[in-house]
């Protein structure tokens, strides 16, 4: 089951009327009855009895709720741990400091240590005293076997120099902060809070009230993200806040971006057509029925729906419900009596 306050769209602080308000009149829009073409009005027609149930019943709230706050609690232990435990496992231990060397022996070949010893033996030698300009180069003295010796070993790269400083630059960099766990909830808005573009209160579950924007591509099951208003964990950026968005019922039912409303329509009119004005989501709109229009019959207005995300309307689809009248007409009924039985008066 859904959490109830949001089913009937009240505040965790509700008092006892104001739930009895709130279901009274949800039950009323979604009642099986006033929605014959939606398949899910049966459900959730029962899903408000439930939440009604529930909340309306002081001890059956009060142990809901204290619930839920148990529930969160440990949800947050556990999040702590989950973080504790991926610290742990994600710092690496401080390397010794001969296993830069040897790394650097390893990707280039060079023992960098036994070339610094190699060195300083040389750099305690006494420097040859600089030959004369106009003098010969010395040539290259071959051994007895006449092979000449190979040349003096090349001094250390300065990449090892290089590699050791990026190493040391790593160890000491810091970790990236991670971020704290989303958190998801649902709000119930009207078609009218969006066209408004208003900013709805939400009460999230952690007792925190979020503010809402009802802006272009908001409709049902449009998921709203507030950056760093989520979950808060010691350590740990602050997640997000996850808002999906449920449409409460009503006069106009969205189907994606396009608004749906019936249109009662007399059978004379029905018959023989009619123009007439009705009040549309942005104010009132001429409608022209056509002649021999059934209740299968949609007559659609561009533009007059909701916003999506690149700012372009849905359309208006008006759906043809055929009326009767107040009161029995007897014209009317010896009309359809005869042309069911066959007989013309």
């Amino acid at each position: 089951m859904r959490d109830p306050y949001s089913v009937l769209g009240v505040k965790r602080n509700a008092g006892t009327e104001e739930i009895k308000a709130a279901w009274r009149s949800l039950a009323k829009a979604v009642h099986p009855d006033q929605n014959h073409d939606d398949p899910l009005a049966t459900v959730r027609f029962t899903e408000a009895g439930r939440a009604y149930d529930l909340l309306r019943d002081p001890e059956r709230r009060s142990r809901y709720d204290r619930t839920q706050r148990e529930a969160e609690m440990r949800r947050m232990d556990q999040m702590r741990r989950q973080h504790a435990e991926r610290k742990s496992r994600t710092e690496s231990p401080r390397m010794p400091a001969e296993a830069a060397e040897d790394m650097i022996a390893r990707i280039f070949g060079v023992d960098a240590r036994a070339q610094q010893e190699d060195a300083k033996p040389q750099a305690a030698a006494p420097q040859a005293r600089p030959q004369p300009a106009s003098a010969e180069a010395p040539r290259p003295v071959e051994d007895e076997a006449g092979d000449t010796p190979a040349p003096p070993a090349r001094p250390a790269a300065p990449a090892a120099a290089l590699i050791s400083a990026i190493i040391r630059r790593v160890r000491g960099a810091r970790i990236r902060a991670e971020k704290a766990p989303d958190l998801v909830c649902e709000t119930i808005v009207t078609v009218e809070d969006i066209l408004k573009k208003a900013r709805v209160s939400v009460e999230a579950p952690d007792g925190q009230t979020l503010r809402v924007p009802l802006g272009c591509g908001s409709t049902e099951g449009t998921v709203v993200r507030l950056r760093e208003q989520g979950h808060r964990v010691e350590n740990l950026k602050r997640g997000d806040a996850l808002i999906t968005l449920r449409l409460a019922p009503g006069r106009f039912r969205a189907d994606g971006f396009d608004l749906r409303v019936d249109l009662p329509v007399t059978i004379e009119n029905a018959v023989l057509g009619w123009e007439t004005t009705i009040e549309g989501p942005l104010g009132p709109l001429a409608v022209s029925v056509p002649p021999w229009s059934g209740s299968d019959q949609v007559i659609r207005i561009a533009g007059e729906g909701l916003a999506g995300d690149d700012g372009v309307r849905g359309d208006l689809l008006l759906e043809v419900r055929l009326l009767l009248w107040e009161r029995p007409d007897d014209k009317m009924i010896d009309l359809m009596r005869s042309m069911r039985e066959g007989l013309y008066l």
